[in-house]
């Protein structure tokens, strides 16, 4: 494989990279590559000329796309097109990941790839029409939707990761106060670089549905957090509701990956929690 990694220095990114190792012919973040640049991006493709290009570049600041709607639209949507035609230029495999936000959350059962989106707010909208211009393009591709993403370091454009924020209440002795109404598959980043690269490997093609198995709430996730990370005499504040917003709201079994999915599914939440909490950057404090 000669993969062209996008969005390098991401949560996603940063193990795609990682993994692939030697196959990675070029990779890099914003300082290296403005995805919505039609100029930039040609000109790194074309003298690249990779055979796969994995786009681990997003903007996913989901209350923040609700006033920078057109920057959201720019990133998810815009931004993804380029790409895919110049992987169909060069003739490479377009790879893409997509999100649970195109869903409204209210099947109450997993999510299928077959089902029909419906997202609440500005972020779902522009991850769905990045999606739908993929599709329409004419390059191969592979779209990968998953949910709520964690690992190291965590996602720089919301500060860093969830659990390291909430392992710092702890050690400041604030008490834990998490939604406990939106429900979702916590996926750890390594598993789902894995898993896209595995797909990719196998030869496959459209769309699939990645994430590690069961789903929670964030409540549930900040105090497994704790507990696994041997902070279990936290100070727990009153579970909490999502505040009002036009954003993705209460969402039951958001995107579990279970059976009828594509994909084989990926390892349990507390595997993947398990061996994030073990990174030196979300470990407890010595």
């Amino acid at each position: 494989m000669r993969a062209l990694v996008v969005g390098a220095h991401g949560q996603l990114g940063r193990d795609l990279v990682l993994l692939l190792g030697s196959e990675v012919a070029w990779s890099g973040g914003r300082a290296e590559l403005d995805v919505t640049d039609w100029e930039a991006v040609s000109s790194v493709i074309r003298r690249v000329r990779p055979d796969v290009i994995f786009n681990g570049a997003a903007y996913n600041k989901v209350d923040g796309a609700e006033s920078e709607t057109g920057r959201a639209l720019e990133v998810n949507a815009v931004a993804p097109v380029l790409l895919a035609r110049m992987a169909h230029e060069v003739g490479a495999l377009f790879v893409h990941f997509s999100t649970d936000y195109i869903f409204d959350g209210r099947a109450g059962r997993p999510y299928r790839e077959e089902d029909c989106p419906g997202p609440l707010g500005a972020y779902g909208v522009s991850k769905l029409a990045g999606e739908g211009l993929v599709r329409a393009s004419r390059a191969e591709h592979l779209l990968v939707r998953t949910s709520a993403v964690f690992g190291r370091g965590g996602n720089r454009q919301k500060g860093g990761s969830f659990m390291e924020r909430i392992l710092d209440q702890a050690r400041a002795g604030r008490p834990l106060r998490v939604v406990a109404d939106q429900t979702f598959s916590p996926t750890y980043a390594p598993d789902l670089a894995a898993a896209a690269v595995a797909l990719v490997r196998a030869g496959a093609r459209g769309l699939y549905h990645l994430a590690n198995t069961g789903s929670c709430s964030w409540h549930e996730f900040a105090v497994r957090g704790h507990l696994r990370a041997g902070r279990g005499h936290h100070r727990r504040g009153p579970a909490a509701r999502g505040r009002p917003s036009r954003v993705l709201g209460p969402r039951p079994g958001a995107l579990p990956v279970t059976w009828p999915s594509r994909a084989p599914p990926l390892a349990g939440r507390a595997r993947g929690l398990d061996r994030g909490l073990r990174r030196p950057s979300i470990g407890p404090a010595p």
